[in-house]
């Protein structure tokens, strides 16, 4: 299987970000990438540096105004005397149906929905290369026709909106995948198995017929995102009915995780996708930092053979999964189980 990645994608260095109320070191961190590197290599995996694709593909799920804020922001927080080292918003709008503010401050909390995103100098051009890592294993599986493809996206994704920043998530890296293979698929699905709820890729598709969205994740009752990921929202619109929330109680395991898989196979087959995007968390592992599912190693190994089961062209796109011992072995799992080791 090939793996897409690009050096500048290290370069964005968050400092902290906020838990509970207090500051703490931020956990997307760099060291993530030489993890889950060699578990690609690991699993068999050639990697390779995806090209320069403009800004097209972003476009394509993100507005304009959300584009330049991100390009553009941080020199202009620059500018403000006294200023944090990195972009950080302290004011956020109680609705979104308001003008839009002129000030840097005003636009940090219009586009960044809390302080887990904060925006560096570096920030821009790695979410850039994130996300032109999953075109490119986009187009691998669509023009290539290879059976599937993996996207070493970092800065993660799945919390971006397409006008909103969130959860260490910038340009939503899933949706531009399943957008890109929108070109030649009439309908796509993109399934979420990360341990927190895909609140941005179900933002940017909820009123669409086109793009199916399920979601596996821990109860957002008491759990990051919170507001999002619940069993009662189906998509609006023309997309009633076109997202699947798969909700887990805190802790829950191997046994419970297939079981709900086997539940979004079923949504999955009924909609009758010409292709799959996988956004891909292992941070549902029992050891992640983030404590809130408890899928082992070798039930990573489990799910993504299930998952090939779907026997769809499937683009593999990285999304959590948090520093810990095993983070490179449970990608390894994942992809091995998948079929990541050409026999």
């Amino acid at each position: 299987m090939k793996a897409f990645y690009a050096e500048e994608q290290k370069r964005h260095d968050p400092m902290a970000f906020l838990s509970s109320g207090a500051q703490k070191p931020n956990p997307e961190k760099p060291e993530r990438v030489e993890r889950l590197l060699a578990g690609a290599k690991a699993a068999g995996c050639t990697i390779e540096r995806p090209r320069d694709h403009g800004l097209g593909p972003v476009a394509a799920v993100h507005t304009p105004e959300y584009l330049d804020f991100l390009e553009h922001i941080f020199a202009r927080w620059q500018r403000i005397e006294g200023a944090s080292a990195e972009v950080i918003p302290n004011i956020h709008p109680i609705a979104r149906n308001c003008s839009y503010p002129a000030s840097a401050v005003g636009q940090a909390g219009y586009h960044m929905a809390d302080t887990a995103c904060p925006i560096s100098g570096e920030t821009w051009q790695s979410a850039l290369w994130s996300a032109w890592s999953a075109v490119e294993a986009a187009e691998a599986v669509m023009m290539s026709g290879a059976p599937a493809a993996y996207a070493l996206c970092r800065p993660p994704g799945h919390h971006a909106f397409a006008d909103v920043a969130g959860g260490f998530c910038f340009i939503n890296n899933s949706a531009v995948a399943a957008q890109t293979l929108r070109r030649q698929s009439a309908r796509v699905a993109i399934l979420d198995i990360d341990l927190h709820h895909g609140n941005g890729t179900q933002g940017i598709f909820y009123a669409r017929p086109d793009v199916l969205t399920v979601s596996l994740h821990a109860d957002p009752v008491r759990f990051y995102p919170f507001f999002w990921g619940h069993v009662d929202e189906r998509g609006e619109g023309a997309g009633l009915g076109y997202n699947l929330n798969l909700p887990l109680p805190r802790k829950s395991g191997d046994a419970a995780f297939l079981e709900a898989l086997a539940a979004a196979f079923q949504r999955i087959r009924a909609f009758a996708p010409e292709a799959l995007v996988v956004a891909l968390g292992l941070d549902a592992f029992e050891g992640d930092p983030f404590g809130g599912l408890s899928v082992t190693t070798p039930g990573f190994s489990r799910i993504g053979e299930a998952i090939a089961g779907l026997s769809l062209p499937t683009v593999i796109v990285q999304e959590g999964g948090y520093l810990c011992d095993e983070l490179g072995d449970n990608l390894t799992a994942f992809l091995t189980g998948f079929g990541g080791i050409e026999r």
